[in-house]
């Protein structure tokens, strides 16, 4: 397979994605728009850098949810710059974060910024902590949540955990995005992902030792053929 270049896009009429990166261990960035509505999904290191080459500040100011599919670093590393920003910036609208429930990372993100900025902040943080799956509407688009499998190696590197884990489908005017974030082949994914006018589909593992962490190639194919259009993401460099 070819190097992936990005970033890379997709636009349906008032429904777009950018997908700035997504490189296992190193970042993830997406930017979904719906109309004036700004999303954030996975938002990695660098992720200002990028927004501030896409959209005017006042455009980011605007950004009204977050998306986590889980807390790995390379998906959460932005966090913590990004709400810093927000408050520099005087944003006053609310954000609101959505992530599995279980993801500590995002929890202690959240409490260490209020511990340090929480007498100032111009803007209201809300916490969507969401247990296995459910659908929901903000800003006009529907979002469905949707559990996926990522383990992670403990430190012997032979044991491996469950990390709590989402995938996302977003639905604008009866056009749909799905993104499975970061899984090894899964049937909620395979279900979420056919007939999608967009699957985003993670294809980080070689073919030869699969091991429930991520998808091989072909897996990522297999599914993301179910779908009018794909990506594939997360290929190691």
């Amino acid at each position: 397979m070819k190097k992936i270049k990005y970033p890379i896009s997709w636009s349906k009429d008032n429904f777009s994605i950018k997908i700035f990166c997504s490189i296992p261990n190193i970042a993830t960035g997406i930017l979904v728009k719906a109309s004036e509505t700004f999303f954030i999904v996975d938002p990695g290191d660098g992720i200002l850098r990028d927004l501030n080459k896409e959209l005017k500040p006042s455009q980011i100011l605007k950004v009204s949810d977050i998306f986590i599919t889980h807390g790995h670093h390379d998906h959460v590393g932005g966090v913590w710059s990004l709400l810093t920003y927000l408050r520099v910036m005087n944003k006053t609208t609310p954000l609101t974060i959505h992530f599995p429930k279980g993801c500590i990372e995002i929890l202690h993100i959240h409490n260490a910024f209020k511990k340090v900025y929480g007498e100032g902040l111009p803007y209201k943080i809300k916490l969507n902590e969401i247990d296995k799956g459910k659908s929901f509407t903000t800003n006009k688009v529907k979002v469905t949540a949707f559990p996926v499998i990522h383990k992670e190696y403990l430190f012997d590197r032979k044991t491996t955990r469950q990390v709590p884990s989402l995938g996302f489908k977003f639905t604008f005017e009866k056009k749909n995005i799905c993104y499975g974030g970061d899984t090894a082949y899964c049937l909620e994914l395979v279900k979420q992902a056919k007939g999608a006018d967009l699957a985003i589909i993670e294809a980080g593992h070689d073919e030869d030792t699969p091991d429930g962490i991520h998808m091989t190639l072909n897996e990522a194919k297999s599914i993301g053929e179910t779908a009018k259009e794909y990506f594939l993401v997360h290929v190691p460099e």
